[in-house]
């Protein structure tokens, strides 16, 4: 940042107009220096952090204040599936220019969710690039000493929940490449718009942090597809599960996508950027959980269970027959 009396470089003065207003914690000294102070009051400071990137996690044409939403909430659904409070955030943008116009919106969106979420920016840095617009974020989160929940602790006979229904996202992603998911949606504006909504900005499970803590073995959220995280959770925990597909919830939005043939449940199941909560818990703990989703207002829902062995987890239909994937989960690679 500039020093007094300096004349401040065109970098500086994006920040001053459009993130400076955004600060609200004294750590981070007002944007002035080159790093913050997060006080950690005894606890541990859980830390995590995500990239998004035009042409891969959005569109170039996206509304820039629900860019500015799903990077910050990309990063505030890992904290939830810690069972951790967010702190603060540090953000790294990559821009091509300088549209004030596109910064406004965005800086808009960013701060009406660090204030909704209580989570303030701390700094971060802003750089030009030749390639697509990129935004990295890094999270921070406080748990209780030794309290983070980790993918490593699902033991079999846990119950496998997942939070609101699952794959909106990856329907809404179709419908903006105008897939068949669009076509049969032609006449229903609504769903249209509500699957959209779903991919551009992920609704953060925050509210259900405090009970993932306190009676989650293991927990991660859903971001590459619900098959694939799960995967990743067993392989984590040394087990496999077994899921009934019919008890994945999905929307009535998705309902009709399936009754229409447009997508399958594999699609459902695999697509990327649901951004819900993956958890198993303790049978002795499953009420408990449960009653407290219903208080905190987050939708959950009993899958399946964890069983023991290191196969990969099982999808059973409504008759017992296991559905074959040909993929699980949405890959960079």
């Amino acid at each position: 940042m500039p020093t007094s009396g300096a004349k401040a470089s065109g970098e500086d003065s994006v920040i001053a107009r459009h993130f400076k207003p955004l600060v609200t914690d004294p750590g981070a000294f007002g944007l002035t220096d080159d790093a913050a102070v997060l006080k950690a009051f005894g606890e541990d400071i859980v830390v995590t952090t995500d990239a998004i990137v035009e042409g891969v996690h959005f569109l170039s044409d996206d509304p820039p204040d629900t860019i500015a939403k799903k990077a910050l909430r990309v990063n505030l659904s890992d904290l939830a599936a810690k069972g951790a409070s967010p702190a603060g955030f540090v953000l790294t943008l990559a821009l091509r220019e300088i549209d004030e116009t596109w910064l406004a919106a965005f800086a808009r969106g960013l701060g009406e969710d660090t204030g909704a979420f209580n989570c303030p920016l701390l700094g971060g840095d802003t750089v030009s690039t030749p390639g697509p617009l990129m935004i990295s974020i890094t999270a921070f989160g406080r748990v209780p000493q030794g309290k983070m929940v980790r993918r490593s602790g699902a033991e079999p006979g846990d119950q496998v929940v997942v939070t609101g229904t699952i794959g909106d996202a990856a329907l809404g992603l179709d419908i903006l490449r105008n897939g068949r998911v669009a076509a049969a949606l032609a006449t229903d504006a609504a769903s249209r718009n509500m699957l959209i909504g779903r991919y551009r900005v992920p609704e953060p499970r925050n509210a259900l942090a405090l009970a993932i803590r306190a009676h989650a073995s293991a927990a991660m959220d859903v971001s590459d597809g619900l098959a694939g995280d799960l995967a990743k959770l067993c392989a984590a925990s040394g087990a496999s599960a077994v899921i009934d597909l019919p008890s994945i919830p999905v929307s009535p939005a998705a309902t009709a996508v399936l009754a229409a043939s447009a997508a399958g449940i594999e699609i459902l199941i695999s697509g990327g950027d649901d951004y819900e909560m993956l958890c198993a818990i303790p049978s002795d703990a499953f009420e408990e959980f449960m009653r407290e989703a219903r208080t905190a207002g987050v939708a959950a829902s009993p899958i399946g269970t964890i069983v023991a062995g290191g196969a990969a987890p099982k999808f059973l239909g409504a008759k017992g027959e296991e559905l074959t994937l040909t993929r699980t989960s949405y890959s960079h690679f």
